[in-house]
């Protein structure tokens, strides 16, 4: 008689795999479809090596850092997948018929830093930019630890999407950009300066447009894309 692996050493595995630092539910069920299917191949060979025995071994193929090499790897999967996500909605801004919205922002922009352009006024922008992201990102944030909450699992493409981590530093341009300005005082600074800021802005608002709105209020469509039992934990 074959022998498989049960529920009550599936749940043992799911328990292994989090003692071995592995936090994200999708990369644990991954893990433990592996190891399952490794120790049923192993019973295949030898009936008499016990379950624990059997994990033990083919977790020493995974080396010295253990899981933490198949842990980095997803991340770099889903990180890049993230990234082409982004890309593919920054370019829909510039086909027909949004680039027009795209162009007409960079117009309106430059026309306003031309006539009515002024420091004070800047600064009050930027500043209040600066902290409605961060009042967004948090509320955004605690949305997802409160999924997390309720479903006791944690989604490593989920926490990717409401990270914004690679992106953080892009949110704390504004504050940059204040200091750019303020060495124009309460001057104008000349034509190219002010096309080469309003075409920088506009593409800053469409990233992080993209970034905190676009693509969160898309994530359940992409999470169950990648995990199709994401829609039965949520």
């Amino acid at each position: 008689m074959e022998l498989k692996v049960n529920q009550e050493q599936i749940d043992r595995l799911y328990r292994f795999t989090r003692e071995h630092f592995v936090e994200h539910y999708d990369l644990q069920t991954e893990l433990v479809d592996h190891l399952s299917n490794a120790i049923e191949e192993q019973w295949r060979e030898n009936t008499k090596i016990s379950f624990e025995d059997a994990l033990q071994k083919e977790f020493k193929k995974f080396g010295i850092f253990g899981f933490s090499d198949v842990v980095e790897e997803r991340s770099k999967a889903l990180s890049k997948k993230y990234h082409l996500l982004i890309w593919k909605h920054f370019k829909a801004f510039f086909s027909i018929p949004k680039i027009a919205v795209t162009a007409t922002l960079i117009v309106g922009l430059f026309y306003f830093f031309k006539y009515i352009f002024f420091y004070e006024l800047m600064t009050f922008g930027m500043v209040f930019w600066f902290l409605a992201l961060i009042v967004f990102l948090i509320y955004e944030r605690n949305k997802m630890k409160k999924r997390k909450k309720q479903t006791g699992k944690k989604w490593m493409f989920e926490e990717i999407i409401y990270g914004y981590g690679s992106f953080s530093g892009v949110f704390a341009f504004p504050l940059h950009l204040i200091n750019i300005f303020s060495n124009y005082g309460s001057g104008v600074p000349n034509d190219y300066i002010l096309w080469g800021i309003s075409v920088f802005l506009v593409l800053l608002f469409l990233g992080t447009y993209i970034i905190v709105k676009v693509i969160p209020s898309k994530a359940e469509e992409y999470l169950k894309q990648t995990y199709p039992e994401y829609s039965l934990s949520t």
